[in-house]
């Protein structure tokens, strides 16, 4: 019998919690729901991703209004993707920053991505018809951004990675507080969405460059806060660990003559037994390893993911 399409059939709220993470930042995570954050400078606030809509940013800024009045001076985006930045307008940023890869990928393909993205994951998107259109940064960087917080509270610290989940993916670094915000390059207790990823790159160096960080929380894009260098390390190694089953068992069924139904079949059993009840793991599945087997198949950068092509996608590896 075939599943419900993506999380269409994922109707109910989850259980918010608002986090307190010291030095004045705070993290909002809800049950596999994508994650925000803020950093509180002397007299301003750096938000960390938009959400869906306006109203649902509006949810979360009622919940930070409760801790400090500050403006918003920067909103920044980790990536591209339809659920991470839909919502800006709701902060009333003066900058909206990412990096330079993912202005491009959103002219490029952001459209597209916003019908797509809605088609999966509707709940998400509360009272889409507030969207204004296409969220686009008025700041962009190559390599790195430092943004000073003012009195004695350190500094935030954007740096790209490398190719990863997306092409553009940036994290944002507290050396003060020892906070990574990771975004999607790392998930806690939740499982990877890599339909627009760049496997090897993103399992070898980009992950290597995260880790050296050496933070000792880290918010990632979806899941569980990871609090000291153990959990840290552990959400790190099970981001790893995914992306390698994924590129082991899709490998050896291409190098045996198999087609793209017998390698979702094979990376389903193999990562099942750990990340099976995890967020979005049946969501997410079909799409990571077509991107895989594309990408094993010289493909280097994502093709463009549109709502008819993901039904195609769905019906044929998970009906």
């Amino acid at each position: 019998m075939s599943r419900p399409f993506a999380s269409s059939a994922d109707l109910e709220d989850k259980q918010r919690s608002f986090e307190d993470l010291g030095g004045g930042v705070h993290a909002l995570t809800a049950e596999g729901d994508p994650n925000v954050g803020a950093v509180e400078g002397e007299d301003f606030l750096v938000c960390f991703e938009a959400m869906a809509t306006p109203v649902a940013a509006r949810e979360w800024l009622a919940l930070l209004r409760e801790r400090t009045d500050k403006p918003v001076r920067y909103l920044v985006l980790s990536h591209y993707h339809a659920v991470r930045v839909l919502g800006a307008s709701a902060f009333g940023a003066d900058a909206i920053v990412a990096h330079e890869k993912t202005a491009e990928l959103i002219e490029e393909r952001g459209e597209q991505d916003w019908a797509s993205e809605y088609g999966r994951m509707p709940r998400l998107f509360k009272d889409p018809a507030s969207i204004p259109g296409l969220t686009r940064p008025t700041v962009t960087f190559g390599d790195r951004m430092t943004i000073e917080l003012g009195g004695d509270r350190g500094r935030v610290e954007l740096h790209y990675c490398g190719r990863g989940h997306t092409e553009g993916d940036l994290v944002a670094w507290l050396p003060r507080q020892g906070v990574l915000f990771a975004g999607d390059l790392v998930e806690s207790q939740a499982a990877l969405y890599t339909g627009d990823a760049f496997h090897r790159d993103w399992a070898g160096p980009t992950l290597d460059r995260v880790a050296s960080f050496g933070a000792t929380t880290l918010v990632g894009g979806r899941g569980a806060v990871a609090r000291g260098k153990a959990g840290v390390d552990a959400a790190i190694g099970q981001t790893r660990d995914f992306l390698a089953v994924m590129l082991a068992e899709t490998g050896r069924v291409r190098e045996r003559g198999g087609t793209l139904k017998d390698a979702f079949e094979a990376v389903h059993r193999a990562l099942a037994p750990r990340y099976g009840s995890w967020p979005i793991f049946e969501h997410c599945l079909p799409f990571n390893v077509s991107r895989l087997w594309d990408e094993l198949d010289g493909v280097t950068r994502p093709r463009v993911w549109t709502a008819e092509r993901d039904r195609q996608v769905w019906a044929q590896l998970q009906s």
